[in-house]
């Protein structure tokens, strides 16, 4: 039986196999191709949504986490494991884990659930994001000690409280990397007159954030008056101040969680950090915000973009972890 965790998140899709290694780390799209030509996934299909006709756009099968249509959610992850398993015998009496936000609702889990399970999986088991996050960190949830673990997506940001199997706290908000990306491209349209596609203003939101003060970058677009591409250069400072209050607020709502925790859990927290995770993790002002809200230091790992879909596959091989956390 191939098991295997499963992250479908809001800009890439982690597959990750239990016992080790990764089979696929790539952006969450899917693209129909003209005239039978099958289905994309994954970089071939984000590569190829900027050189088709218009009126054939790639398609991203969930939002802030959660899938918006079961069966668009249903086809893209069939066409992943044809992907990553692409002989049939391969794909029989699969077992993954799949993340599911925190945050979510008992009816938009089930919803993702239901999409694995149809697409082929017989066995599927749900795990919040920021417990999978930890595992993926090598963190022990059955610790005695306390342990906290922020994941900083493109559709959610949530932070967790951990200890001896137990959920101390656990906060979520859905002010994450898309709304950074989109706050970049409605700036860069008003102040510049550039219109920028979705993947160009993910870039620059990303490039902003792991840039120095005072660093420039360079935005592609379509000039909207002529029509044709054009590029100009942007200062990272410039992008900064359009980004803060989105951060700000994002830190903010996750160092909320603070107000549920016990006294003594500071202590163990104090001295061992907060793990920042996840693709947007990187973005400049978060950590800090973080570290500002809550009065603790945080530390960022070194596999931000992949822990989540490691931890989700090594929690096949524990399962009296994955028990300990019910999902209400």
């Amino acid at each position: 039986m191939a098991r295997f965790g499963l992250d479908i998140g809001t800009s890439a899709t982690v597959v990750a196999e239990a016992t080790g290694g990764f089979l696929l780390d790539e952006p969450s799209v899917m693209l129909d191709l003209p005239r039978g030509g099958g289905t994309v996934v994954g970089r071939e299909a984000a590569e190829l949504a900027d050189r088709i006709p218009s009126g054939r756009t790639a398609i991203r099968p969930v939002t802030a986490g959660v899938v918006d249509d079961l069966d668009t959610a249903r086809r893209y992850v069939r066409a992943v494991l044809r992907r990553v398993l692409p002989r049939p015998w391969q794909r029989t009496r699969l077992s993954a884990a799949v993340v599911v936000p925190a945050g979510a609702s008992a009816l938009e889990r089930r919803a993702l659930v239901e999409a694995v399970e149809e697409a082929g999986v017989a066995r599927v088991a749900p795990i919040v994001a920021p417990l999978a996050a930890a595992i993926g960190c090598e963190l022990d949830p059955l610790d005695r000690r306390v342990h906290m673990v922020a994941v900083a997506g493109a559709g959610t940001a949530e932070i967790m409280a951990l200890c001896a199997g137990e959920v101390l706290a656990v906060r979520s908000t859905r002010t994450a990397g898309d709304a950074l990306a989109a706050a970049v491209r409605r700036h860069v349209r008003t102040e510049h007159g550039l219109i920028l596609d979705r993947a160009t203003a993910e870039d620059l939101a990303v490039q902003a954030g792991a840039a120095p003060e005072g660093g420039e970058v360079t935005a592609a677009g379509r000039d909207p008056e002529h029509g044709r591409p054009r590029s100009l250069h942007l200062s990272t400072d410039e992008l900064h101040a359009v980004l803060t209050p989105l951060v700000t607020a994002t830190a903010q709502a996750l160092s909320a969680c603070l107000d549920d925790l016990p006294g003594r859990a500071v202590d163990d927290l104090a001295a061992d950090g907060v793990l920042l995770v996840g693709g947007a993790s990187p973005t400049r002002g978060l950590r800090a915000g973080l570290e500002a809200g809550l009065g603790l230091p945080v530390k960022q790992v070194e596999n931000a973009a992949t822990c989540v879909g490691e931890g989700a596959a090594r929690s096949l091989l524990r399962p009296a972890v994955r028990h300990a956390y019910t999902l209400s």
